[in-house]
Order: C-alpha cells, then sequence, then structure tokens
C-alpha cells in the first residue's frame, strides 16, 4: 500500500486529478457560500422576530460554509463495488465518494464531499479485510499545508495485497503540534468510531490512558450527534465542561474545524457561581468533605427546615363574607406537599393556590359561581400570603449555605447522623462572614449553592453535555453537571490513573452514581496513538502503585530514542539546555515542572534569552515553548517535552499517591520525546 508523491500535472495521474476535484470542490463550497451570503429573507418574513432569528441562522450557515485554507476539505476516497443503497445488480458500477470534514455540493446538487459523518462514510473508519463493508478500494491522502500533495490506496478485497500500516495515516497522527488541539476526523479508529457514533440516548463513559485519544473522541461524538440529531440538540442546547480555561482554550478550534459552533464550553466553577463570586480557597480536608455526597442530604434537610405546620387558621375577607380555612386542613395541604418530595420553590408556589382552592369550594358551595380569577386573586390576598410566609417562606440558596457554614448549632442538627464532629469542624468558617457579598466563597461552596438553587427550582436540562478529566471531579460536582443533562445524555472522558483531586473518583461506577447516570455504557480505550512506546512504557511503572489493576496503554507508535532520562548536578543549566535542543525539533516543546519550580526556571529562561508562553497560550511557528506547571499539564500535549525534577512533582502534593499521579500526567504529555532531568533521586517507582 505505497503512498504515491506528486511526479507530473498531466491528465492521466491520478493526483492530479484528485487535485483537481479538490480545486472544483473548494469552487463549489465558495459558492454554497456565496448562496447563502445572497438569501434576501424580506418577502418571507412575517415579522421583524422571525426576521431576526432567520437571518441569524443564515450568518451560522455563512460562518459554518468557511474555506479553512490550510483544513483539508477532503481526506480520504471510498470507492464501493455496488450503489450504495440499490439492491445488487449483475455487472453494476460501485460509487465514488470523497470524505471529508462537511458536506460539499456542486450546482446541481451532487455531492462532492460526503460529510464524515454520513452513514457512508462510516466504512472509511470500520472497512477492514475481514469485513471490506462492499468497499473495494480506500483511498487517503496526504497534504502540505492546503495542497494535496500524495495519496495511498488500499484494496480491501484483492488478496494478493499485503496488509501494511498506513504510512499517511501514521504521518497525520505523528504530525507536530503547533497550536491548537486539532480534530482527529482523518484518523478515527475502528474502536474510537463505535464511541463516536454511540446514540444520543444513552450515556457513554470513556476510560481512556494517555494518548488514547478520548478528548477527541468525544469532541467528534458531540459532531456526529449534532450532525444525527440536530433539530433536538439546536433546542435542547450542548456544552463541554473542562478542567480548567486553559485546557478549554486548548480544545476550543475542534468544533468550528468541524463545522459546529454553537456548543458551549465552561469549567464547573462557570456552571455553579451565577449567584456568588468564588474569592476564597479550602484546606484539602474542608475541600474533601464539602465535595461528598452526604452534603445534598444536609442541604435537603436544612432547607426542609423552614417549613412550619400551621397553627391557626385562614381568615379570608372577600366584600361582606369571610371564608375560613382551618388549621388542620392547611396542614393536610403541607403534609402532601412535603410527601410529594418536590421542589421547594414549586410548593411555596403550590400553597397558596391549594389555600385558595379550598377558600372557592367554600364559595360553590354557599352557591356563587367563581371562576380561575376568582382563585388568583384569593391566592394572592395579604392573608393567605401572610399564612404561606409563616408556613413555607421564601429561602435564599446563598443564605441558607451561609448559616450551614457559619452556624454550629444550625450544622450540628442536620448533619446529625451524616457527618462526624471533625467534619463538621473542617467545614465549619473560623471567621463567620456577616452576609453573603461579604463571604469569602470557595469553589466548594459554589457548588454546595449550586445544589441548594436545584433543591429550590429546578436547573435547566440540556440534551447533551461532554465532561472531561471527569475522574478529578468530587460527588457533588457530578451532581451539579447532572443536573444540566438530567433530562438528556451525557458523554463522560477520563482515566482513574490521572486523579489528582484529594475527591478524585475510585471507579466509574460510582461517579456515574453521582452524574445520576448509573445505567451508562463504560468502554476503555487501551490503544495509544500519541506517546511513544518507550514514553508510555516509563511512566506505566507508576501504575501498580496509583492505580491497581487499570491495563496499561498499548502504544503502536515506535520512535526509538523518544526517551532521555538524564541525572544531572546544575539543573536549571541543564533544562535551558534541554529546551534548546528540543526546539532544533519541528513542532512545539513544553517545559513541565513543579509549581513551586516554575519561578525559578522562568528567571533561568530569560537569562539564556528565551521567551516562553503559558499554558493556554497558542503556540505558532515562532512562540514554540510553553512554561506549564505540573497542575495545569493534564489534557495538554507537545510534541516534545522536558520535564524538570520528577521529585519536586511528587513533593508538589499533599500525599504520596496523588503525588505520582501527578507525575503520571507530566511523563505522558509528549507526542514524539521526553527528556527527564533530575539532581534529586527519582522516585523509586520509576528506578
Amino acid at each position: 500500500m505505497p503512498a504515491h508523491e506528486f511526479e507530473s500535472d498531466t491528465t492521466t495521474d491520478p493526483l492530479a486529478h484528485e487535485r483537481a476535484h479538490l480545486a472544483a470542490s473548494r469552487a463549489a463550497l465558495r459558492a454554497m457560500r456565496e448562496d447563502a451570503q445572497n438569501l434576501d429573507i424580506r418577502d418571507v418574513t412575517a415579522n421583524w422576530v422571525n426576521a431576526a432569528v432567520l437571518q441569524a441562522q443564515i450568518d451560522e450557515r455563512i460562518k459554518s460554509l468557511a474555506d479553512l485554507a490550510h483544513t483539508p476539505l477532503f481526506f480520504g476516497r471510498l470507492d464501493y463495488l455496488h450503489v450504495v443503497g440499490a439492491e445488487e445488480a449483475e455487472g453494476a458500477e460501485g460509487e465514488q465518494f470523497y470524505i471529508g470534514r462537511r458536506h460539499v455540493h456542486d450546482a446541481v446538487g451532487d455531492p462532492m464531499v460526503i460529510d464524515w459523518r454520513a452513514p457512508v462514510s462510516q466504512p472509511f473508519y470500520r472497512a477492514s479485510r475481514k469485513d471490506p463493508l462492499d468497499v473495494g478500494r480506500r483511498r487517503r491522502f496526504g497534504y502540505t499545508g492546503g495542497d494535496l500533495t500524495a495519496y495511498e490506496d488500499e484494496h480491501l478485497t484483492d488478496p494478493a495485497e499485503a496488509e501494511q500500516t498506513s504510512k499517511l495515516l501514521q504521518a497525520e497522527i505523528e504530525r507536530p503540534r503547533v497550536g491548537p488541539m486539532r480534530d482527529i476526523v482523518a484518523t478515527i479508529q475502528p474502536e474510537q468510531d463505535e464511541i463516536v457514533r454511540s446514540e444520543l440516548g444513552g450515556t457513554v463513559c470513556v476510560q481512556g490512558g494517555p494518548g488514547t485519544g478520548k478528548t477527541a473522541v468525544g469532541l467528534h461524538r458531540v459532531a456526529y450527534l449534532l450532525y444525527a440529531h440536530r433539530e433536538r440538540l439546536a433546542r435542547t442546547g450542548t456544552l463541554v465542561v473542562g478542567p480548567n480555561r486553559s485546557f478549554l482554550h486548548y480544545i476550543e478550534q475542534v468544533l468550528p474545524a468541524l463545522g459546529e459552533l454553537e456548543v458551549k464550553q465552561a469549567t464547573v466553577e462557570d456552571l455553579v457561581t451565577g449567584q456568588i463570586e468564588v474569592r476564597g480557597t479550602d484546606e484539602a480536608t474542608a475541600a474533601v468533605v464539602k465535595g461528598d455526597a452526604r452534603m445534598a442530604e444536609v442541604l435537603r434537610r436544612a432547607l426542609r427546615s423552614h417549613v412550619t405546620l400551621p397553627t391557626e387558621p385562614v381568615m379570608v375577607v372577600r366584600g361582606s363574607r369571610r371564608w375560613r380555612v382551618p388549621a388542620y386542613e392547611i396542614e393536610e395541604m403541607v403534609q402532601e406537599l412535603l410527601a410529594r418530595d418536590m421542589r421547594y420553590g414549586a410548593a411555596h408556589e403550590a400553597l397558596p393556590q391549594r389555600i385558595a382552592h379550598a377558600v372557592l369550594v367554600r364559595m360553590e358551595q354557599s352557591g356563587e359561581a367563581p371562576d380561575d380569577r376568582v382563585q388568583n386573586s384569593v391566592a394572592r390576598n395579604p392573608a393567605v400570603k401572610a399564612a404561606v410566609k409563616a408556613i413555607w417562606p421564601a429561602v435564599d440558596p446563598a443564605k441558607l449555605v451561609l448559616r450551614l457554614l457559619a452556624e454550629p448549632e444550625f450544622l450540628a442538627e442536620h448533619a446529625d447522623g451524616l457527618l462526624t464532629e471533625d467534619e463538621q469542624k473542617a467545614i465549619l468558617w473560623s471567621k463567620p462572614a456577616r452576609s453573603v457579598k461579604a463571604a469569602k466563597w470557595s469553589a466548594a461552596d459554589a457548588v454546595l449553592i449550586d445544589e441548594a438553587s436545584d433543591l429550590v427550582s429546578r436547573t435547566h436540562s440540556l440534551g447533551h453535555v461532554v465532561i472531561d478529566e471527569a475522574q478529578d471531579l468530587s460527588p457533588m460536582q457530578y451532581r451539579a453537571v447532572g443536573r444540566r443533562c438530567s433530562t438528556g445524555s451525557a458523554t463522560v472522558l477520563g482515566d482513574l490513573a490521572q486523579g489528582t483531586t484529594p475527591w478524585s473518583t475510585q471507579s466509574w461506577e460510582q461517579a456515574l452514581h453521582h452524574l445520576g447516570k448509573a445505567d451508562a455504557l463504560v468502554e476503555e480505550l487501551t490503544a495509544g496513538f500519541r506517546v511513544p512506546r518507550d514514553v508510555i512504557a516509563y511512566a506505566s511503572r507508576l501504575l501498580p502503585v496509583i492505580s491497581p489493576g487499570l491495563t496499561p496503554v498499548e502504544s503502536v507508535r515506535e520512535s526509538p530514542g523518544s526517551l532521555s532520562v538524564r541525572e544531572v548536578t546544575e539543573l536549571d543549566a541543564a533544562v535551558v539546555a534541554a529546551c534548546e535542543e528540543s526546539l532544533t525539533h519541528e513542532g512545539s516543546t513544553g517545559l513541565i515542572a513543579a509549581d513551586a519550580r516554575i519561578p525559578a526556571l522562568a528567571d533561568a529562561l530569560t537569562a539564556a534569552g528565551h521567551t516562553y508562553l503559558s499554558p493556554g497560550q497558542e503556540t505558532t511557528a515562532e512562540s514554540r515553548l510553553t512554561l506549564v506547571p505540573a497542575s495545569l499539564a493534564k489534557g495538554l500535549e507537545y510534541d516534545y517535552v522536558v520535564l524538570d525534577e520528577p521529585a519536586a512533582v511528587v513533593d508538589g502534593e499533599p500525599d504520596e499517591r496523588t503525588g505520582l499521579r501527578r507525575l503520571y500526567v507530566a511523563l505522558t504529555r509528549a507526542v514524539s520525546g521526553l527528556t527527564v532531568l533530575h539532581a534529586a533521586p527519582l522516585p523509586q517507582e520509576l528506578a
């Protein structure tokens, strides 16, 4: 299956033919965009609101039809043996489809490029010699910049052709990483494609070690679902939840490159800080308790404690008549609302209507004929409003959490049997805040307020949510995200071995329970396409300690000489030299170090005349070195990584297992080469 380089531009040259099709496809895409730009909606809209909505849709359509000069419009071709979807006929000639990032058609509507998500494109990823799926030839294309420069054929039904690894596929996987994360649409593997095309109704959890492509798989699943269920998801919304802003900035160009512009991105903190500003931090012990699922029941008890059973009747005066609803009848209403376990705020709204209905029954019994307007008027009667305020008062979620964290007696009353005395002491503020605005809320506090808010009024649910680096979420954070897809589905992405928070999950079964998706399908990706074999094997020495029983990643990439471990005496100088060595290669370089070492290394790089980027800043051909604190390395990747002092990375965490997990993350960020420099002894597990 040799790759064919461009040699001549003759009509008999297959590459010339393919380049002509690329030029024609780009011209057709430009025509599609111009057609959208020239649409006149003046005569098809009833009012300015409809016009604004339709114009916004057209504007999005125009954006999605942009031709990205350095992004291949198509990357493959399928030559089917027979006409797709037709009955097999003797001598029938097969169809030919170009597979790309989006659909392109010519002036008469015939397809020139087929969207990779279309059913007819699926064999590009799944066809094999054992099961060719009616594909006679699969052709892959190689590009330099935006120019088509090579092609490679695989004849799936030819027994004489030996099976070989695709060189173009391998080259695309190993292409240097400069700039943000890119899509993997040209390199999706069969096991990844199964996850990508999972149906919308089910939640999928992907356990994947470093370099298995789990993040890209999750993003491509969103793109697939938007293609297959666009109308539904346009109505309900989609969301990608990442661990930090740097990570979200790194991945933010993947979906737009696939023509999807409407997917929101956020961190968990972004989701839960609508009511307050996070200005404080928690000790690890307090954060673990606040993140425990038991806090949900503490909050529920505290909220319900505001309900007081009535002791007095309600007397409603209307004109010359008085209508009396006795206390026992109102108590029955309250008990029934409590038994239904409905949202606190919904019950607060329902109670005055229940009381008003009781008054209307009495009116009807006396011969009157009241209607719904009378019931609503009675529900707003001062006597009814005063009774509801006393029985089922409105509660502010932030004030509720403030009381729990500031008042030992209030917390003890509602945490009884749930939290130990030591756990209660851990989360109580040493200096109670006087008000919601004055409080120095932590990220964990914001999640508690979000939980309380949901107990008061239901959180809006989206159609689909992707959660990346999910192993680092606390049970309460899982609940916060789960509320936002309670009537939708989710894609959960993570690696248990990379859990580096004190509250990181121990099992996906546990995590999915807290998410509210206990019936989710758990898939495991173990084939590595990014990290070289020597590098992942070296990092996997840590697995028996950090995550016993987890299957190590088997890398498909040989890359001899990709790992170098050096003991040095002058650490800072050696690190600068190693960075200079890495920068002689094409692609990006990441210098990863313990957070405490970052200032010293920044000074050393500056003194040596090197500029550097921070995580999340986009690498360019001119700026290819990024200085990365170990705490922010997760999810990022660089062609070459220089790892400074592994022992310092481990020591920078509160316990050894978390430190070794942080080290595992740092060791597995390299795509082409890893240089490990140490002056102190290496951790025993790596020796």
